[in-house]
């Protein structure tokens, strides 16, 4: 389990494999002492396993395997070295919950429609943000809503608006400078997850029409 809180920016190193399987070093700067062999890694919003942890000069490489069904359903399988991705450890217990409960199973892939400026306060200050225009699958739309929580490449953001298969997010300077979000462009696709909450309460909503149907 995760918060979509990123803790770091890690480099893809190596990629090697197939469309079966694929093995992807990612160079960061955690602490290797504190990944063991089977931790759980967030990594742009996919929940991959480190199955090799080596030590280097201010941090650590450590290595996933992405199988078929992740490959396709989530950018993993475009990734090539020097592919910057969001990385965050998975919660212990006791840990702050910052922003909202993401489980890292991507639910399918977004696209950005536009990115414009804008000026937001941050602290009494007036600074340049960034608003998004993205695209959700049709299927996934029914599950975003205005001032709801949503995981986007791994980073939990709040709806800014909604309109038909379209919603928007505002990324704030800090976001956009400790998370790859700075370099993205509009026609690049995002790793989904929709909020926890609202997967489960569509489906109890469901079944209930059922049941009174």
């Amino acid at each position: 389990m995760f918060t979509g809180l990123v803790s770091d920016v890690g480099r893809v190193a190596a990629v090697s494999g197939d469309s079966k399987l694929r093995r992807i070093a990612i160079e960061c700067a955690y602490d290797p002492a504190g990944i063991l062999i089977g931790a759980s890694i967030a990594c742009s919003g996919p929940c991959l396993t480190a199955v090799t942890v080596t030590p280097r000069e201010g941090g650590c490489t450590f290595e996933v395997d992405a199988a078929a069904e992740t490959l396709a359903r989530t950018t993993v399988g475009e990734w090539v070295p020097g592919r910057r991705v969001n990385l965050e450890r998975s919660l212990k217990i006791g840990d702050e919950l910052g922003g909202h409960l993401v489980t890292g199973h991507v639910d399918g892939l977004a696209e950005i429609v536009a990115r414009e400026p804008v000026t937001a306060k941050v602290d009494d200050v007036w600074a340049p943000s960034e608003r998004f225009v993205i695209r959700a699958p049709a299927s996934l739309s029914r599950f975003i809503a205005e001032k709801g929580s949503i995981c986007l490449d791994g980073t939990s953001l709040t709806v800014n608006g909604v309109e038909g298969d379209t919603f928007t997010v505002l990324l704030i300077p800090h976001t956009l400078a400790v998370t790859t979000w700075g370099e993205r462009r509009a026609g690049d696709k995002l790793n989904l997850e929709v909020d926890l909450i609202a997967r489960y309460a569509a489906r109890l909503t469901e079944a209930r029409a059922a049941v009174a149907g």
